[in-house]
């Protein structure tokens, strides 16, 4: 936590003789480098272990998070629903200012993105989730309106043609880079099917909502898309679509222009939490589609889908880690502050627990979300699943026991532990429920367990 032993200081009574970081002072040189204590902040030596590119890009997005988001976060969180497409002026500067400084290109290096070539070493899964994290410790709502974005580019970067990067990520991204927001917005789920259409066995059974019909010289889409995180304000989108005639197993991936004629944002929905991020409801009625923006290929796009979701829901776990420590935080300092039967609640040995509690919680699933991201060149889908409903459910659960710490006091929008609780539920929602990311799990490792139904089987399932 940023805060954690500042707060701390001052209010647990210690025998200073015996405190750690007097005792182990006195080893000696030899045995301080095996045996040292640092008292210190546990943001900056958790920062430290990183290797030195990881390091600096972690201090750069805590430095953005906190000058331009954190100033906006209550605003946008407390603001009305606007217009699809509508923001703040305050907001679209915040999106000018990311855009200009390069956390909405951070996936390809210089010169087509953002990213330094010493952070190429390390996969984009990962410096992604040291991004999101600290923008989501901040601000749930603003995090998602400059995340969603890369996963809306994601398809294109997994097509592996080069000639769809340099056609329409390469200029994406040029026009982030001058300060000018082009935001990709990410449409798969459909009015008929959410995350059951992101499992295998629920997409056999479904009709798809949105077909793409042959034309001359490309296709014609029509159908709905809703909950699109960013649909109102992108520009573009990849959005996935049946071909006419067929079911799932010919999902399309369709880069369109948000500008296209039949095209249409038919509203905003009215959300409980991450408000500064319109979820909208997309319209497409004969929006043509030429043959030059299939992404991926024809009937690619159910892979194409599996592959982003791979790819994004380590990220997704990594907001959950933010908003445990945020909540961490804010319960650290209520105890700090508030008075109870003449001394501060931090004072109460069961208080201390219940911080230890949550403080070991948050630091276990970003332990977990760390170990995956880091070897995440190419995700898989048991890991990525099971990091997103682990963390996610485990910072819920963080997040409950501030609330439970802060009593009346944590309904009340000023402490901020009830927005943190909003915006930390969608995350057991989207990139498919918890429940479908739990099926995720077995059906990857389905191959190792079915051998397990013969009593004459040894297969070893590598838990």
């Amino acid at each position: 936590m940023i805060t954690q032993i500042r707060h701390l200081e001052g209010h647990l009574p210690a025998d200073h003789k015996l405190a750690p970081h007097w005792q182990f002072r006195d080893l000696s040189r030899i045995t301080q480098q095996i045996a040292s204590y640092q008292r210190d902040d546990l943001w900056e030596s958790d920062t430290r272990t990183l290797p030195a590119p990881m390091a600096q890009l972690r201090r750069r997005a805590r430095a953005f998070a906190e000058t331009h988001i954190a100033p906006l976060s209550a605003e946008a969180d407390l603001a009305a629903h606007t217009a699809p497409g509508q923001h703040s002026p305050a907001i679209t500067d915040m999106l000018k200012a990311a855009a200009r400084e390069g956390w909405l290109s951070y996936f390809l290096p210089s010169p087509l993105g953002s990213m330094k070539w010493r952070r190429g070493l390390y996969p984009p899964v990962w410096q992604s989730s040291l991004v999101v994290e600290e923008f989501s410790r901040v601000c749930g709502g603003l995090m998602l309106l400059l995340s969603a974005h890369h996963l809306g580019c994601i398809p294109l970067l997994l097509s592996g043609d080069i000639g769809i990067i340099r056609r329409f990520l390469a200029p994406v991204y040029h026009s982030c880079h001058k300060g000018d927001p082009h935001l990709v917005a990410f449409a798969i789920t459909e009015p008929g099917a959410g995350s059951d259409a992101e499992d295998g066995h629920g997409a056999r059974d479904y009709r798809p909502g949105v077909i793409a019909s042959r034309c001359h010289g490309g296709w014609k889409l029509n159908g709905r898309k809703c909950f699109i995180s960013g649909g109102d304000m992108a520009r573009t989108l990849t959005v996935f679509a049946a071909l006419e005639g067929e079911g799932m197993e010919s999902w399309t991936c369709f880069y369109v222009d948000a500008a296209s004629q039949g095209f249409r944002v038919a509203r905003n929905e009215m959300k409980m939490g991450m408000r500064a991020s319109g979820a909208s409801e997309l319209e497409f009625m004969d929006v043509f589609v030429p043959d030059s923006h299939v992404i991926g290929g024809l009937r690619k796009g159910w892979v194409l889908n599996r592959a982003s979701l791979n790819t994004s829901r380590i990220p997704v776990a990594s907001m959950a880690v933010g908003f445990a420590r945020a909540a961490t935080e804010q319960a650290v300092t209520f105890a700090c502050r508030y008075q109870l039967g003449g001394k501060p609640l931090i004072h109460y040995q069961d208080v201390q627990q219940h911080l230890a509690t949550m403080l070991a919680e948050t630091r276990a699933i970003r332990s977990l979300v760390w170990q995956e991201a880091r070897n995440a060149w190419k995700p898989r889908q048991l890991n990525a699943s099971a990091c997103k409903f682990h963390a996610t459910d485990r910072a819920q659960a963080v997040v409950e026991m501030a609330l439970d710490l802060l009593a009346d006091q944590g309904g009340l929008h000023e402490q901020n532990v009830e927005k943190i609780f909003r915006d930390v539920r969608l995350t057991r929602i989207f990139e498919g429920t918890n429940q479908i990311n739990q099926l995720s799990v077995i059906e990857d490792w389905q191959d190792q367990l079915l051998p397990l139904c013969s009593q004459s089987s040894t297969t070893n399932t590598g838990v």
